[in-house]
């Protein structure tokens, strides 16, 4: 990938596209990717870094949406679960299947009442017995059998579940069983996206820590958030694919039109070997008093997922977690695992981020559709350009979304469809061996010719799937090891400064690696990263030191990190 700098110097130049894409979350990327899939370039903005907002803060699940049943959303379930389907296959690096567990109180408990909120005869959530989640299961198992067969879902009485896992609740009925997916890394699919989209279409351009102002005649204002430059473009047509932000955003391009009524999302991540031990493979997903969805899930070793909050916030940069929503995700789940308890010295990180759901007057936040649309705003004198604002969107949906974007750009712009993004391959997995005994093959290869260990490689190959080869020669041809960041090297982080845009020291920590979610940064390690980061994109010993500083107030403030 070009640098930053190269990139500014096109935007000094004036030669930059027609299509200004405000948004380098999953959905502005996922338009920004197929448009460049047609060979139609974009200049995508993005205010802090790419996949910094609510693409940041999911459950990192990639579902079909379990609960939009009840709600009647059906066909929302059904594109969810293809499109979960092709994920598995186009990023089978990071999108894996995951094993999800409803544990259920009663057997007939809301059959009415569901049957009720399908047919929309109300919005109110309620409970839900065992009859009826099979049902919807039943329904799940059909609508997911478009490009991918996962396993049918099961009904285990709560006896049997209990033995598999000991912790449950002894007043459960039964708990039903079926798949899904998760991805262990949003934030490097949605750089991959970008890598994708600019070797496909080299005129394209997507600017981190640049942000939209006001239009004034067509006129657009871009402003460098790091030095203060700014910019002028003048667009034939722009996509507000801005989440939280859309409000702002359209404000300042005339639309004086609230669309977004958002809710703050939070979510832990917890050390617990006992308790991961006991979970396994499962995720635990299930309802609360209030009827707000819960999960919790191993990830790898002691550290579990558990979350999460919906809170109606309307401030867009509302990212932290309260206290207040910690004591509540830890209350919600002693009624399913009565045993467990869960204390603020086991947080290694915390998260959260606003969803830009549909404004909506529905009591209940869970009841707000979690589908999207598209709102067009034709040119007018004051404001001669194409305006599509993008309301809503998941991440499981977003090449969905990206398409439907690129459909309508094209239409406004008398443009036509290249090829379809349905089985692209997404970044490093683009001929990485599908089969565990070929892809193990393939790992020992890697291992054997670039002098590392297996374990290494298969490391690599998790985080980068057939790029783990590139980071593989690197590592090969130096001896230079960090001495306090454990499972990283300067090779790959260098790798990573040089080529994938980074502009700041919480780019690396937060966003192009999993240091910081994985809770194990030290004092000794981020000056080492630091270091690594200065030596790559010159800075000087000032701004080092600043942007240590900065991390470790964002580290140790808003994500709840302990470093020393």
């Amino acid at each position: 990938m070009r640098d930053r700098q190269s990139l500014l110097n096109r935007l000094r130049s004036g030669e930059v596209p027609d299509i200004l894409i405000i948004g380098g979350g999953i959905n502005g990327v996922g338009a920004y990717r197929d448009l460049a899939a047609q060979g139609i370039p974009a200049l995508l903005v993005e205010a802090e870094d790419f996949a910094s907002g609510t693409s940041a803060a999911p459950s990192r699940l990639i579902h079909g949406g379990l609960r939009y049943l009840e709600t009647g959303e059906a066909a929302l379930v059904r594109e969810s679960l293809t499109e979960r389907n092709l994920l598995l296959k186009n990023a089978a690096h990071l999108v894996h299947p995951q094993k999800c567990w409803v544990p259920l109180r009663s057997l007939m408990g809301g059959a009415v009442s569901t049957v009720a909120r399908f047919l929309k005869l109300t919005r109110t959530p309620g409970p839900k017995g065992a009859v009826p989640v099979k049902i919807g299961l039943m329904l799940y198992d059909v609508f997911g059998r478009a490009h991918q067969t996962m396993p049918d879902h099961k009904m285990f009485t709560a006896r049997e579940a209990r033995r598999q896992v000991p912790p449950l609740a002894t007043d459960l009925r039964a708990v039903a069983q079926y798949y899904d997916a998760r991805i262990t890394h949003p934030e490097r699919l949605v750089m991959e996206l970008v890598a994708d989209a600019e070797a496909d279409c080299p005129d394209a351009l997507a600017v981190p820590y640049v942000a939209a102002g006001k239009q004034d005649a067509g006129r657009i204002t871009l402003h460098d958030r790091l030095t203060g430059e700014t910019f002028e473009v003048t667009p034939k047509l722009v996509v507000n694919a801005s989440g939280a932000w859309v409000d702002t955003v359209q404000h300042d391009l005339g639309i004086n039109k609230r669309v977004i009524g958002g809710t703050r999302g939070s979510h832990l991540v917890v050390r617990d070997a006992q308790l991961a031990g006991h979970l396994g493979d499962r995720m635990l997903y299930f309802e609360t008093d209030d009827h707000r969805a819960c999960l919790i899930y191993r990830l790898e070793d002691d550290r579990l997922l558990v979350g999460t909050t919906d809170i109606r916030s309307d401030n867009p940069d509302d990212k932290t977690c309260t206290e207040a929503e910690i004591d509540y995700i830890f209350d919600v789940l002693r009624p399913i695992l009565p045993t467990v308890r869960l204390t603020r010295a086991q947080i290694v990180f915390a998260f959260a981020g606003v969803r830009p759901l549909p404004l909506s007057s529905d009591g209940a936040t869970g009841a707000i559709s979690r589908d999207h649309r598209l709102d067009v705003h034709e040119p007018l004198p004051q404001r001669p350009f194409h305006l599509l604002t993008l309301v809503g969107g998941k991440w499981t949906t977003y090449r969905v979304c990206g398409e439907q974007i690129a459909d309508m750009v094209m239409d406004k712009l008398g443009l036509t469809r290249q090829r379809s993004t349905t089985t692209l391959a997404i970044g490093g997995a683009e001929k990485l061996p599908r089969d565990t005994a070929g892809r193990a093959a393939w790992v020992q290869a890697m291992a054997q010719d670039n002098g590392l260990t297996s374990e290494r490689c298969a490391a690599l190959a998790q985080r980068y799937g057939s790029h783990a080869t590139v980071v593989a020669g690197l590592e090969g041809k130096s001896a230079e090891r960090y001495q306090a960041v454990p499972g990283y090297t300067p090779a790959e982080i260098g790798l990573i400064c040089r080529s994938e845009r980074v502009t700041r020291l919480t780019d690396i920590l937060l966003r192009r690696t999993l240091m910081g979610f994985e809770g194990g940064i030290t004092l000794q390690g981020l000056d080492e990263i630091a270091g690594t980061a200065a030596h790559e994109l010159g800075w000087d010993q000032r701004r080092t030191s600043e942007e240590v500083a900065q991390a470790l107030e964002l580290l140790r403030g808003r994500h709840r990190m302990t470093i020393r």
